[in-house]
This record gives structure tokens, sequence and C-alpha cells, in this order.
């Protein structure tokens, strides 16, 4: 076992019983966030610092492996996406694909509306690794079939490669 799995069984070890309950519960929920918060505000006290909670609740998540009810995927057919956008307050003026990542997901893409009037951004789809693509492909092609059908521009930088730093849509 590697010290860095060993510190993170010590910290699990140190939290109490009814915190680890809880935690696995959210895990096997797919909260990854709750269950990060939950470890770190209990484990503050015992060193656990926000970078220790994420690895403690990513060896969670290795430990329960297939027993996670996995949020489901988002659809990204062009009715789905479409009926999604059809309930915005303001006109979408473009769709947009931006990368995003965690410790225990990887690297995803978000599919944004970026609406007018009022202005703002509506979260429509989060595109995960599928079997069959990768999520900068999935994403892209659905976000491009959304603007496409609604006349707006598609922006997603750079498809290729998952990272932070690519510039955001300006109208």
């Amino acid at each position: 076992m590697s010290a860095a799995r060993q510190q993170d069984e010590d910290h699990w070890d140190a939290l109490p019983a009814g915190i680890r309950a809880q935690v696995d519960g959210y895990v096997l929920q797919d909260s990854l966030l709750p269950a990060v918060k939950l470890v770190w505000d209990a484990g503050r006290a015992r060193g656990i610092g926000l970078h220790e909670a994420e690895m403690v609740v990513h060896e969670r998540y290795v430990f329960h492996g297939d027993r996670i009810a996995r949020t489901p995927e988002s659809p990204l057919d062009l009715e789905s996406l479409t009926a999604l956008t059809s309930g915005l307050p303001g006109r979408v003026a473009a769709i947009e694909a931006v990368w995003d990542g965690d410790t225990v997901h990887g690297w995803f893409v978000n599919l944004l509306a970026i609406t007018d009037d009022p202005a703002g951004e509506r979260h429509l789809a989060t595109v995960h690794n599928r079997r069959d693509r990768d999520p900068g492909q999935a994403a892209t092609e659905a976000g491009r079939a959304l603007a496409d059908h609604l006349a707006v521009p598609f922006h997603f930088p750079d498809p290729d490669d998952p990272g932070y730093h690519a510039p955001r849509w300006r109208p």
C-alpha cells in the first residue's frame, strides 16, 4: 500500500463512526461535494485539509465501486436539449461548452446556454467520458447541433485539451 493511500485510510479511521456512515451514504448516492465538505468539516481538528478530504472521499468511491448509484448521464439529443432551452428566462444568445473536473470524475464538459436579458448562463448538460467517444467530442456534436437549431453561435475553444485556461464566450 502506498504511503498516500495509508494516510487516507488513517484520516478515514480518525473520523467518528457516525461521520463515516454519513460520508458513505453521500458517496453511495454519488454526492461528491457534500461528502467532501463533511469530511473536511469533521476532520479539520484532526488535521484533514480540503485536499486530504477530497482524497479520503476518492478512496471511498474506489471502495464502493459499482455499488454507487451514479448520477444519470445528461441527455444530449437535440429534442431534449431544445426542451431545456425553451424554458429558460431570456433569449439564448449562444451555446458554450466548458471543461471542468474533479478528483472523482476526472475531466468533463458542461454544456451551457448563454442568455441575455437577463444575462447569465444556464446549465444544460454535463458530459462525462462516454464509452463511444470522449466528452469533448460528444459535447461538440451536441452543442453544435443545438446552436445550429437555435441559430446562435457555438463556442468551445479547445475540445481536445481539458483545462481551465480556455477563454469564455463574449458577444
